[in-house]
């Protein structure tokens, strides 16, 4: 599995160069601050599944999955850890 700080890392990456918006910290709620509206969600959800070769299904889709770059990570790393 990797580790969630590389998850972390980059993931704010994907938000600076692919979703173009600034990184938060890691643990700001992303839907409170509106730095994540419905379209840079869906833009974050296609480089989610493209950078880091997960699958987010409809059941996947919990506010609680995307609220920081944080949750993005240990939501991603299970993932990954199922997937392996």
């Amino acid at each position: 599995m990797r580790d969630l700080a590389t998850l972390c890392s980059r993931i704010a990456v994907l938000f600076t160069e692919q979703v173009h918006v600034e990184a938060p910290p890691v643990d700001a709620d992303l839907f409170e601050s509106g730095l994540l509206d419905s379209l840079a969600f869906v833009d974050l959800l296609f480089c989610l599944e493209a950078e880091l070769g997960i699958h987010v299904s409809l059941d996947d889709l919990e506010m609680e999955n995307f609220r920081s770059i944080a949750k993005i990570a240990e939501f991603a790393a299970g993932k990954i850890k199922a997937a392996a």
